[in-house]
């Protein structure tokens, strides 16, 4: 494990410690020089824990200047930047994990597109394995995010995220 003054780096992922929205939008524009299209970004934390705020950093990061809403009652919120398709997903609202399959978001997830999901255990085993977990929990006055690589993808991403 390696420490620097604010992450703590393991062979599969970091935590760091962001004391306001100001960081996690700032870390999520770092975030954004690691993402790959094809890849897929599970987001836990309870409600405005800034999962969506994390979302907005690195939709800054990637160019994107427009408006950035919580997908909470649209369920996908689709953003094109250059040739790469980035979506947004809340399922806080599912009942049931079948709810994945009957609203055709399958179609989304392909080798051009990055998806990020608040809440995808609400959809639980419909969905592929992420490549990155990234968990925020509220600590003293600001939170904790720790990301965890799962995949190759996600190992190399985190590695460019690293070396930058």
């Amino acid at each position: 494990m390696i420490t620097d003054n604010n992450h703590t780096w393991s062979e599969f992922g970091f935590s760091i410690f962001l004391a306001d929205e100001e960081a996690t939008l700032a870390l999520g524009a770092q975030l954004a020089y690691a993402i790959k299209p094809g890849m897929t970004v599970f987001l836990e934390g309870d409600l405005g824990a800034g999962k969506t705020t994390l979302t907005r950093g690195v939709l800054r990061g990637l160019g994107f200047n427009g408006r950035v809403k919580s997908p909470t009652y649209t369920l996908v919120e689709p953003y094109t930047i250059s040739s790469l398709y980035f979506y947004h997903f809340d399922l806080y609202r599912f009942n049931d994990p079948s709810e994945w399959e009957d609203a055709g978001f399958r179609d989304y997830f392909n080798a051009e597109s990055v998806c990020l999901i608040e809440w995808a255990d609400k959809a639980a085993g419909q969905l592929l394995q992420a490549d990155w977990l990234i968990e925020l929990k509220p600590e003293n006055e600001g939170r904790r995010l720790t990301l965890k690589a799962l995949t190759p993808l996600g190992l190399a991403c985190q590695n460019t995220l690293k070396a930058n």
